[in-house]
């Protein structure tokens, strides 16, 4: 009989969770984690990359995990915690700060785009991708979903793993693997469809949907939604077609139909202005009970509290004794 395989899966408390937070990763978390064995890791320490305001980032961690627990993350399926809460986390970024090559993150195709729309470039921009490889490889990790935009990161904590192993000559670290969802891992902005949904851009008009937005502001948004001059309610390669794509796709994502069946459901649509109302009410729908656990769950911050730290518990079993090896195959003297 095969052993579990490892899945590690972060997200940031960067601002408002959205529609693309939830059907790019989470739904699809919630949905396989009693199949693997299962880290969900809410990554306060990579906030720390551009400047954060202390109260803000504290309450947008607890709200975050909040959400994750009230969108069907189970504490006796998996893992859930708090980065910062597992200090191997950053010691082992050190460590394999050590052993990459510089150059190899000049290449990181975030930290040129990042950093050229900032005046001064934090070290932390730089070299977060290394925190994230330690993220990973701390847990054995096998496979790591992502969107594609993150791919590129998976693939230096391959390079970092399979450097590590060869530098000290043994299969130390499992090299992980990329997992991009074949449904919804790439939710477009409602005002934009060429760019993806993005808590960055939350604040823009129209452009995305929150988890805790009111109804009402969901089905404004949906109704705003970009589209084209036709009426075919079909999905399409063609680029003017991004909108309609993109509703489509939304609906997909939370129904788990094929492409076929979608189109079906909305072939006696009275076009586009029907298929928003009928996207927009479906996402309402999906999001009332999350928001009502959700609403339980931070009212009650001590057992939150609790919940958390039994995740780092389970967390730090796992990374500190990987950290203590990976210190004395370097040479380090263990306390003792």
């Amino acid at each position: 009989m095969n052993e579990k395989r490892v899945v590690f899966s972060g997200i940031q408390p960067s601002g408002d969770f959205t529609l693309g937070n939830y059907l790019g990763a989470v739904q699809n978390w919630v949905r396989d984690q009693a199949e693997k064995i299962n880290y969900f890791c809410i990554v306060d320490l990579h906030t720390l990359t551009v400047p954060q305001d202390p109260v803000q980032l504290r309450e947008r961690t607890r709200s975050l995990a909040a959400i994750l627990l009230a969108a069907g993350i189970d504490p006796d399926k998996c893992t859930l915690f708090i980065q910062s809460h597992v200090t191997a986390h950053a010691e082992a970024s050190w460590l394999l700060n050590c052993i990459t090559p510089l150059g190899w993150l000049y290449r990181m195709t975030q930290f040129k785009d990042k950093s050229q729309k900032q005046e001064s470039v934090l070290t932390g921009l730089l070299d977060y991708p290394v925190l994230m490889a330690g993220d990973i490889i701390l847990y054995d990790a096998h496979e790591v979903p992502v969107g594609d935009d993150q791919k590129q990161h998976v693939e230096l904590a391959r390079d970092i793993a399979q450097r590590f192993n060869h530098l000290y000559e043994q299969p130390f670290f499992v090299v992980p693997e990329p997992f991009i969802p074949k449904v919804g891992a790439r939710v477009m902005g409602l005002d934009n469809p060429s760019n993806k949904m993005s808590k960055s851009f939350a604040h823009i008009r129209g452009h995305a949907v929150g988890l805790l937005d009111d109804p009402k502001e969901i089905m404004r948004s949906f109704k705003r939604a970009k589209t084209d001059s036709g009426n075919d309610i079909i999905f399409s390669d063609e680029p003017e077609k991004a909108g309609v794509n993109n509703l489509l796709g939304i609906y997909r994502s939370i129904t788990q139909k094929t492409k076929e069946a979608v189109e079906a459901d909305f072939a006696d649509a009275r076009g586009y202005g029907d298929l928003k109302v009928r996207v927009g009410e479906l996402v309402i729908e999906t999001f009332a009970p999350i928001k009502a656990r959700y609403e339980s769950i931070m009212a009650d911050p001590a057992e939150l509290d609790k919940l958390l730290a039994r995740g780092a518990d389970q967390a730090r079993q796992v990374a500190q004794p990987k950290l203590d090896q990976m210190k004395e195959i370097m040479g380090l003297v263990l306390p003792r």
